[in-house]
């Protein structure tokens, strides 16, 4: 599902920024979609942390050749033993059980995202063991589609502001939202155009 929003929000910032609008011109081939679950994206987010893309979804296609059918009742009911055979770490499938758990018992009720705000949104999720600001804000770009996310903690995109925009000198968080005013309300696409900037593969979650 690609956003509804995603050619105003091209148009706006290609008129505004003009490094934004070569990148836009650049990676015209793709949009930013959803994969649609929201229980398997943060599966998958906390599955992929603190791992390279690659081994990542090494480990993710193990977990899904394991559990065909990831869901929260399927994560709750599976054995660590089968799940440490996916290369699972004993922190990352307690992690999952705490994630599936929270599904389960209706404590995350995705029936409500849609009406809170992304402060309260994330606010709900990192309560989820973890799940902390970062992979909350992945969520809300790639599963809820939130147009206006600056995930100003991570890396990729600092390193992308740098080099685009500052002769890859370090920059601060407050020079990056200083910078990323211009975008609002359209953060999310500014940054998902940074990302493939670094990388032509288009990041999903």
């Amino acid at each position: 599902m690609t956003p509804v929003f995603w050619t105003q929000a091209t148009q706006e910032l290609a008129a505004r920024d003009e490094i934004m609008s070569g990148l836009i011109k650049r990676y015209n081939d793709i949009t930013l979609k959803s994969r649609g679950n929201a229980f398997s994206t943060l599966a998958r987010s906390i599955t992929g942390q603190q791992i390279s893309v690659k081994a990542a979804e090494s480990v993710w296609q193990k977990v899904i050749i394991a559990i065909p059918e990831i869901a929260p009742h399927t994560i709750h009911a599976a054995e660590e033993t089968q799940l440490r055979a996916c290369g699972l770490s004993l922190r990352k499938i307690s992690y999952l059980k705490d994630l599936a758990r929270h599904f389960h018992e209706g404590i995350l009720d995705v029936s409500r995202w849609d009406a809170m705000s992304d402060e309260v949104l994330i606010t709900e999720l990192i309560q989820v063991k973890g799940i902390g600001r970062w992979t909350a804000e992945m969520f809300l770009i790639f599963h809820m589609l939130r147009p206006d996310v600056l995930p100003v903690d991570d890396i990729g995109l600092q390193r992308a502001i740098s080099q685009h925009y500052f002769a890859s000198q370090p920059v601060d968080k407050k020079t990056i939202q200083e910078l990323a005013k211009t975008w609002q309300p359209w953060r999310s696409v500014a940054t998902w155009y940074l990302w493939r900037s670094l990388d032509p593969l288009p990041v999903e979650y």
